[in-house]
């Protein structure tokens, strides 16, 4: 009998362990299904948005609407409330100056020159077509015309305010008054001429077409220079207006601050910004950057949706026109879609590649004392992370941060494929970037009960996808349209704070060489080395101001 009773008085915890058993196994097989249907989600958003058919999202095509509809209509089945300008969209413009248009040719002896390599009409050419004989020792009417800017170099070697661009302008009306149909420079010296297309240049155009002949096109087609050579031109010219579109989502839970989530969505198309890191008219379908980061964020969208923690609101932001330099972040903090109390921004950017070689980059630690308790309090699976205090870096965060608001920067790492043809669907680690969408949410979870962040600047950037050996310590402002460079922030304790920098101050000349934009910039710093002494050139509102520097 003992034995029945003692059955008896076990049967009821047996029971209970053969349930929580059952309910773990539940709850294993539940979470399993979960992790399988958010793998399954990103890949078919990834897999769309990387398609051909899009043509790689350039900014203001085509392929970027068919990707801008993708998103809107996955929020409009989540029922997220909509908040752009109209619906889930902010339309902008984006004026990127003059360009040369694909027209543009020159024709010597029937040989075909290379626009940019051999040659490149200047900004304020005349827009037309010749056709004639010349030779560069002889000017005659009715044919082109050639000077070389050597003596007016050496003529001008000491003079800190010679502007050879006037000069030619000048000699392109002289001796379009004397007959000439075109004007063709070139450099026959070693020394800098800084003869540049600059595509801000709103001068009136001059009376014929105005040409740089560049040192391969000098000697790959005018290597004789008494030679009378039959020459063919065109010069065409146009506006570079694009509109590129911005979406915007918000999940309304009542409370006073509002967490930023974004990701931009735009990439390369077919390479004709010119900032892919291969050649050829190529779609760049752009999987890892940043289809990667919006497929991330659509899912985030849609777990917060569904279960979002109380003290904060959240506005979902896809970016467009990143790539070109984060055109749609600044429009958006510019004009703002929606009235919000800003606590924090978080960035996904390239989150695709992540593997036990490849960490999880988590920028912008420094941009709140908030965010290394958050770290230690918050699981992360055993992701692998590596953390970089700074605020600015090579996508939108780094908007935010210029406008005070404390930022995450997700990023898994740059790769071969990085601004390549071969950035495609079948790379990306969806099971990695499931763990990051997974722990992200983990990371707003935790971070509800603190509050309205506290913001911190940082220092100068440490990770990038472009390097110099030297650097001023400045943050560009990639919107402005004037000629030069001018700074959008300083980096506390760089060289650009040391003398006195200040944002709004217009960058012009380093050394011996000008810039006209940000790219010509990039090309400038290149030549020079740390420990290299020069002098730079700025302007400050009206006045310009030189200082001299090492690096």
């Amino acid at each position: 009998m003992k034995y029945f009773v003692m059955i008896a008085c076990f049967l009821p915890m047996l029971t209970s362990a053969q349930s929580k058993k059952k309910q773990l196994k539940m709850a294993a097989a539940a979470e399993q299904k979960a992790n399988e249907m958010l793998i399954s989600n990103l890949q078919t958003h990834v897999q769309y948005l990387a398609d051909d058919k899009l043509e790689g999202r350039r900014t203001g095509t085509e392929g970027e609407k068919l990707a801008m509809q993708y998103i809107i209509n996955q929020y409009q089945e989540a029922g997220l409330e909509p908040k752009g300008t109209n619906g889930y969209i902010q339309a902008f413009t984006i004026n990127e100056g003059k360009q040369i248009d694909t027209i543009t040719k020159l024709v010597v002896n029937n040989k075909s020159l290379i626009i940019l390599d051999d040659f490149f009409p200047l900004s304020y050419s005349a827009t037309t077509s010749i056709k004639g004989s010349a030779a560069l020792s002889l000017n005659e009417t009715g044919n082109p015309w050639f000077r070389d800017v050597k003596e007016w170099l050496e003529d001008n070697a000491t003079n800190p305010h010679y502007d050879i661009d006037e000069a030619i302008k000048k000699d392109a009306n002289k001796a379009a008054a004397k007959g000439a149909t075109a004007l063709f420079i070139y450099n026959s010296s070693s020394a800098v001429d800084n003869i540049q297309f600059d595509k801000n240049d709103k001068s009136a155009a001059a009376k014929i077409p105005v040409i740089y002949i560049t040192k391969d096109g000098l000697a790959k087609a005018f290597a004789d220079h008494s030679a009378t050579q039959n020459i063919t031109a065109t010069v065409s010219m146009s506006e570079k207006v694009r509109t590129a579109h911005n979406i915007a989502a918000f999940i309304n839970n009542s409370a006073a601050t509002t967490v930023i989530l974004g990701a931009h969505y735009d990439h390369l198309g077919y390479n004709e910004d010119k900032n892919a890191l291969d050649t050829g008219h190529i779609i760049h379908n752009g999987a890892d950057d940043n289809a990667s980061g919006t497929a991330a964020l659509i899912e985030l969208a849609k777990q917060l949706h569904e279960s979002s923690p109380k003290n904060n609101n959240y506005l979902i932001l896809h970016f467009s026109g990143e790539e070109l330099g984060l055109f749609g972040s600044k429009y958006w903090l510019e004009h703002p879609t929606t009235n919000i109390t800003a606590n924090y921004m978080i960035n996904m950017d390239m989150v695709g590649r992540y593997d036990t070689t490849r960490k999880l980059i988590v920028g912008g630690y420094g941009t709140s004392p908030v965010w290394s308790n958050i770290f230690e309090t918050t699981t992360n699976n055993n992701l692998l992370l590596k953390f970089d205090s700074t605020g600015s870096g090579p996508s939108d965060h780094a908007s935010f941060y210029r406008a005070n608001i404390p930022v995450l920067f997700f990023f898994t790492g740059s790769h071969p494929d990085y601004h390549k043809a071969t950035d495609d669907w079948d790379k990306i680690n969806y099971d990695g970037e499931r763990q990051i969408v997974q722990y992200i949410y983990r990371l707003i979870q935790t971070t509800d009960s603190k509050g309205k962040l506290t913001f911190t600047k940082t220092t100068e950037p440490q990770m990038g996808r472009a390097t110099f050996t030297v650097s001023l310590g400045v943050l560009p402002d990639y919107g402005y349209g004037g000629t030069g460079v001018r700074i959008d922030g300083v980096s506390p304790g760089k060289l650009a704070e040391r003398i006195g920098l200040q944002a709004g101050d217009v960058l012009l000349q380093l050394g011996d060489y000008k810039f006209v934009d940000i790219q010509s910039y990039m090309q400038t710093l290149s030549k020079f080395k740390k420990g290299n002494a020069t002098k730079l050139t700025i302007k400050r509102k009206d006045e310009e101001k030189t200082f001299d520097i090492v690096f």
